[in-house]
């Protein structure tokens, strides 16, 4: 986890910023690999580590998100779906016979409490952040959220302290190789296209 790609997430006034740069290599398509995930309408996470891990994860945080909504008739809240999340990571390192999960998450969203941020590693424990990064980028990443952040961030702020990190930390800075999520009460889930990236780079 700690030699992958930087992955950061960032909350700001009305909501959270998820970010990573894919992997590529030569004739590899950046866009057919996925480290952010879409959780809910208000709800996503970004992945540092074992890809595969990762995508099982999600695909099993999406079906407790849409049991939950069907149970209760609203959302699940952030820590809730981070709490699951965290739960099944847990159960994989109490059973012999089984690896822990190579994977790390920030789990980011927006519910009735606000915006929030949660990590969760590979022995299930979670920890709340205002801003975080993992991977080969977090010692840098965390230098500069310690700067940078400050209460009542705006999102163009919050996308361009983001993108600075990634420049920071990582060799491939172009624009199709850059995944950035926003999640906010209004708009919910969204990626920025790669045009309003482009833009956000100058």
């Amino acid at each position: 986890m700690k030699k992958g790609s930087t992955c950061l997430g960032i909350v700001f006034k009305d909501g959270v910023l998820l970010a990573t740069i894919r992997p590529s290599t030569a004739l590899m398509v950046p866009e057919s690999l996925e480290k952010i995930f879409q959780i809910d309408d208000h709800l996503g996470a970004v992945a540092s580590g074992y890809l595969a891990d990762a995508r099982v994860l999600a695909n099993q945080s999406r079906v407790k998100a849409q049991v939950h909504k069907i149970t209760y008739e609203e959302p699940i809240d952030v820590w809730g779906a981070a709490k699951v999340l965290g739960d099944r990571m847990q159960i994989s390192t109490i059973y012999a016979g089984l690896r822990p999960f190579g994977v790390s998450f920030l789990i980011g969203g927006v519910d009735r409490t606000g915006p929030h941020l949660v990590e969760t590693d590979p022995s299930g424990m979670l920890y709340e952040w205002k801003a975080n990064a993992l991977g080969r980028g977090a010692p840098v990443a965390n230098k500069i959220f310690k700067q940078r952040w400050k209460d009542g961030l705006s999102e163009k702020e919050a996308v361009d302290i983001a993108l600075d990190v990634i420049q920071k930390t990582e060799k491939e800075k172009k624009a199709n190789a850059i995944d950035v999520a926003i999640i906010t009460k209004d708009l919910k889930f969204r990626k920025l296209r790669e045009e309003e990236i482009k833009k956000a780079l100058k």
